[in-house]
């Protein structure tokens, strides 16, 4: 055998028998850790002597300085909406805010409705909708028992009905509803009109709100 093949053959040889001797043999003893001794650093001790400082305690959000109780106790916010126009959210968003300004007020949520005419017309728009489209699906029959010749619209509508009676339930509701708005909201503050959409054509903001209700709490007499 040539150096090459006995290089080959002897050097796993040799690292198996010198895996298999470290195997055996035993580990070294762990090396002794070194522990840092942090010396505590000394604090200075407090002096038993010292008081706490006594601060003015602040007057409370919402407290008047007399100390009756909430700025807001014994006054009521009425706010008068059209719930058809769908305002109720911002009569509540409202509610809200006035609340949480003035702790202790009543605000109180009611509806504002049309004039009477108006209302009265609404009343009529259904009972009208309901005979258009009975006149549509059973015109053929009532006509001629009534003895009455129908109208080229009839015959119109009757061409398609569907179509017909689609539009007329649409247009319908959509004249009640405008007969049942009355694009209000009025506020009042203990019956007195303070803001009112009617007249502004634009519903009140935030701080606006604040000074009118704020300015008339502040001259409301103490009972």
């Amino acid at each position: 055998m040539d150096r090459t093949q006995i290089l080959l053959v002897g050097l796993p040889l040799f690292l198996f028998f010198s895996d298999i001797i470290n195997l055996f043999s035993p580990s070294p003893p762990p090396k002794p850790s070194r522990h840092n001794h942090v010396h505590p650093i000394p604090q200075p001790q407090q002096s038993h002597l010292q008081q706490p400082l006594d601060f003015p305690i602040q007057k409370q959000s919402g407290i008047d300085p007399i100390g009756v109780g909430p700025i807001g106790a014994g006054n009521t916010v009425s706010i008068d909406f059209c719930t058809s126009c769908s305002y109720k959210g911002n009569a509540v968003s409202v509610k809200n805010t006035l609340e949480s300004l003035f702790p202790g007020i009543n605000v109180v949520l009611a509806n504002y409705p049309p004039p009477l005419p108006k209302r009265a017309l609404s009343k009529v728009v259904p009972v009208l909708q309901t005979g258009a489209i009975i006149a549509i699906t059973a015109g053929d029959q009532i006509f001629p028992r009534l003895g009455v010749t129908p109208p080229q619209l009839y015959y119109s509508l009757r061409a398609n009905k569907f179509g017909s009676i689609a539009s007329i339930w649409l247009l319908s509701n959509f004249v009640q509803s405008f007969l049942q708005s009355s694009g209000a909201f009025e506020v009042y503050f203990n019956g007195e009109l303070v803001f009112s959409k009617l007249k502004e054509n634009r519903f009140p903001g935030e701080f606006e709100l604040k000074e009118l209700i704020g300015r008339r709490i502040g001259n409301t007499p103490m009972l």
